[in-house]
């Protein structure tokens, strides 16, 4: 009986099916198109539930339509799953062609991701055959390959559930189902095509329609608008060239309308901003970057670009709205530095000197240094090395370091010896006696002190060097290219400007200050150049008389 029948109802199917496909393909808008998709695998392929997920720009799977029964249609219709939570459905279980079919035995472990899903309930299967409610089947749908280039990208994929003759798809049902995917992502990607058509055709609209409006209206809207304005080519061998500006533009920039027609914003833009402005150069681009003024200074600007026509088949032009915000640029480079420096000194703060100091550093260590071998296994564990002999740390969230095929080597002079290498010293220093002077002159006192300690470092060391408040009365200096006698100089040049009388509060007082020179190289990690350099300051500071720990 069934084989008799089975002829009828394949073309019976058959019938439906291109009735569904026709219908797929002359959907009125996307929304429509998925929808139709849905509702025809439970119509014509027989299955009581269908949902499509799409894949979105960022690669994760929205529930974008779905048919069969309303109450999960509410549920998770919108609702979004992870691309590698996809990926994982579609490499396991049993492959049918280009369908997955996972089976209840092995779905279980999958009922705890982020995947949007159903459930249904129902008796476990009698025979081998039948369809289990927590048994899952998928259809990825493809866009169409390019001739003679690579297979498509997934665009979306279809979920069925529940067949209605309760067993598992046979070879005639899992080929329907594998062609309906195939036709509706066809549908699918003509109906994105469509719809990008359309919004194109709506902005074409509106561009045209705004041209045509009264040449007086928006030549007063140009001329006379308070921030930038301007008119450049677009397309052909002038592309870009400006062919129009208003005052405000003019302004901003000291340069006459009369140059500026010589110009392109290429040649206006700053250089490490060439490439941000070739990626705005269409149509709805924005971009923050910065235009160079007629006396050499550059200003930060907001640009925006449109495209309008002269006419409806006529040549199309870039209109660009320039805005200044030079001052928004400022308070943000203004809350940056407060970030990274100290609010009394304004020296750089602990993780600025940080970031600096570990800037220096790759996690090799330089030979001829066993310690810093040692220091640098106990702190990362384990490493491997690159050709070029450059250790990579692969501790959990270690950030790659991206420059070592052309880093330089931070080394240091050996122990207790001049032998003539100049490295990067760390002068780590204390002040003696502050305490006792917020005690009895109260702390406005220290902080007038703390302030002038930090300009007194500052104007004894190098343009290249850093000057740091680590915290309460410490200081480090990170100074480069200096050998040990170089440092021991340094910082007795340092103490002697520090025990210099300091006016606070209407009188003079004094401190003195410890020092202790650590040295960094690579193989070990800013704290433990930090920590190192620390331990020789205290070792300085017990071999002095406590009376001789401060000037007084």
């Amino acid at each position: 009986m069934e084989t008799e029948s089975e002829p009828y109802v394949r073309l019976a199917s058959l019938r439906q099916l291109h009735q569904v496909m026709a219908d797929m393909n002359t959907a009125r808008s996307l929304a429509d198109t998925l929808q139709t998709v849905a509702e025809g695998v439970v119509s014509a392929l027989g299955y009581e539930l269908a949902c499509v997920n799409l894949v979105r720009p960022d690669g994760d799977l929205v529930v974008a339509a779905f048919a069969g029964n309303p109450a999960a249609e509410a549920l998770i219709t919108g609702r979004v799953g992870s691309r590698d939570s996809w990926e994982r459905r579609l490499s396991m279980g049993e492959t049918w062609g280009e369908l997955v079919f996972i089976s209840h035995t092995e779905g279980w472990v999958l009922d705890d991701d982020d995947v949007p899903q159903w459930y249904t309930d129902g008796p476990a299967p009698r025979f081998e055959d039948e369809w289990h409610p927590s048994d899952r089947l998928f259809a990825p749908m493809f866009t169409p390959a390019v001739p003679g280039g690579s297979g498509g990208e997934l665009i979306g994929v279809l979920s069925v559930d529940r067949p209605r003759n309760g067993r598992r798809p046979g070879a005639w049902g899992r080929e329907a189902l594998q062609m309906y995917a195939f036709q509706a992502a066809i549908a699918i990607s003509n109906a994105r095509l469509r719809a990008n058509m359309q919004r194109a055709l709506v902005r074409l609209e509106r561009d045209q329609q705004a041209l045509r409006a009264s040449e007086e209206s928006f030549r007063q809207a140009f001329e006379y608008a308070p921030s930038g304005m301007a008119i450049a080519e677009m397309g052909g061998e002038q592309h870009g060239r400006i062919l129009r500006t208003n005052d405000a533009l003019c302004r901003l920039l000291g340069r006459p309308a009369s140059a500026m027609r010589r110009y392109s914003f290429s040649d206006l833009v700053h250089p490490e901003d060439i490439g941000t402005l070739l990626r705005t150069s269409a149509e709805g681009g924005r971009a923050e970057l910065r235009l160079g003024r007629r006396d050499g200074t550059y200003v930060w600007v907001s640009l925006r670009n449109s495209v309008v026509a002269d006419a409806a088949d006529g040549p199309r032009f870039l209109l660009t709205h320039v805005e200044d915000i030079e001052e928004r640029k400022r308070r943000e480079l203004h809350l940056a530095h407060r970030a990274s420096h100290d609010s009394l000194t304004g020296l750089p703060n602990s993780a600025e000197l940080r970031a600096r100091l570990a800037a220096r550093l790759c996690r090799r260590p330089q030979s001829g240094h066993p310690a810093a071998l040692d220091s640098h296994d106990a702190a990362f564990g384990h490493a491997a090395f690159d050709a070029n002999g450059h250790g990579f740390d692969f501790r959990p969230g270690a950030e790659a370091y991206d420059g070592f095929d052309h880093h330089v080597h931070t080394a240091a002079p050996e122990a207790g010896e001049d032998d003539g290498t100049k490295g990067l010293a760390v002068l780590f220093c204390d002040l003696d006696g502050f305490k006792s002077i917020n005690d009895r002159f109260g702390h406005n006192a220290g902080d007038t002190v703390l302030i002038e300690v930090a300009r007194r470092l500052s104007r004894q060391v190098r343009d290249g060097d850093t000057v740091a408040r680590l915290g309460g009365d410490e200081f480090v200096i990170l100074a480069d290219g200096l050998g040990r006698a170089d440092a021991e100089d340094l910082a007795v040049r340092l103490r002697n400007e520090i025990i210099q009388p300091i006016r606070a509060e209407g009188r003079a007082v004094r401190v003195g200050a410890s020092f202790g020179i650590g040295w960094a190289h690579c193989g070990m990690t800013a704290d433990e150049v930090l920590k190192s350099a620390d331990e020789r300051m205290y070792v300085e500071k017990r071999s002095r008389p406590k009376q001789h720990r401060r000037a007084g």
